[in-house]
């Protein structure tokens, strides 16, 4: 498998906490995985056309005044993906850690693809809609949902499900506390495992032996947990991963730039 790391929908920009890198746009950190024989795999999908050209309808004006996207068309999944060659209809699977507006805004630009997600997170997002993270807009079109429950084999002390239809090289990896049905998504490269671990955390120094989480990423995924001790709980599991199989794992979440261009050099 090829796997591409791709940046669905800079927002505002942010500073890192440490002397080093400098400020950059926070990411909207998508996947796309090229296999053998199911075609494309899209993990998360970022913002999509239709969030670009018209954000207060399909994303809301509260969300924009919050996150100050970019709104670069040429950002987008679908964009991107045709830069490679591909078409959209050669997305044949989407996988979404939940469906928050920036993490499902591209859905409507892949409306033949299979759309895995937990069962929970869905009916979350259909019951709730349309809110502040949760748009209708993003679903308008039908797409062919997947769903699932948070039960199946072991990887690495966490519990993961097989999605329908896709090769074991890739797993749901239900990681919770941050939405009712947030998962990570785990893919093999060939040498290693990658851990999409969506918004479980949002700083790449939240999972450092000494944490220190980023004052402003902080403020919006405080604000947004449906669950606090098990979001928190979460992150320590994820420690635990970094410091026991840092070896056969890379970790990364959604939003921080810093792991983006790491994960990219």
């Amino acid at each position: 498998m090829k796997i591409h790391h791709l940046n669905c929908g800079s927002v505002r920009t942010i500073e890192a906490t440490y002397d080093g890198p400098p400020p950059a746009h926070a990411v909207n950190h998508c996947l796309l995985v090229e296999t053998d024989a199911d075609g494309l795999v899209l993990v998360e999908t970022g913002l999509g056309l239709g969030d670009v050209r018209d954000p207060d309808a399909t994303l809301g004006a509260d969300w924009v005044t919050m996150a100050e996207p970019v709104l670069d068309e040429e950002e987008t999944a679908v964009r991107q993906i045709a830069r490679l060659g591909h078409s959209p209809g050669d997305v044949r699977h989407v996988i979404v850690t939940h469906l928050d507006v920036d993490h499902c805004g591209g859905l409507p630009d892949f409306p033949d693809a299979r759309v895995h997600v937990l069962a929970a997170e869905l009916e979350a997002a259909v019951a709730e809609a349309p809110s502040f993270r949760y748009r209708p807009a993003h679903w308008a079109h039908g797409p062919h949902w997947a769903t699932y429950t948070p039960e199946g084999d072991d990887w690495f002390g966490f519990t993961s499900v097989q999605p329908d239809g896709l090769p074991p090289e890739i797993r749901l990896v239900p990681l919770g506390g941050h939405t009712a049905g947030h998962t990570g998504v785990a893919v093999h490269d060939g040498d290693r495992w990658l851990l999409h671990c969506g918004d479980a955390y949002y700083y790449h120094r939240e999972l450092s032996a000494d944490p220190h989480p980023h004052p402003v990423l902080d403020l919006v995924q405080t604000t947004s947990e449906v669950h606090h001790d098990l979001r928190l709980g979460t992150q320590a599991r994820l420690r635990e991963l970094v410091r026991d199989h840092g070896d056969q794992v890379s970790v990364f979440s959604a939003h921080d730039p810093w792991e983006l261009d790491r994960l990219r050099g």
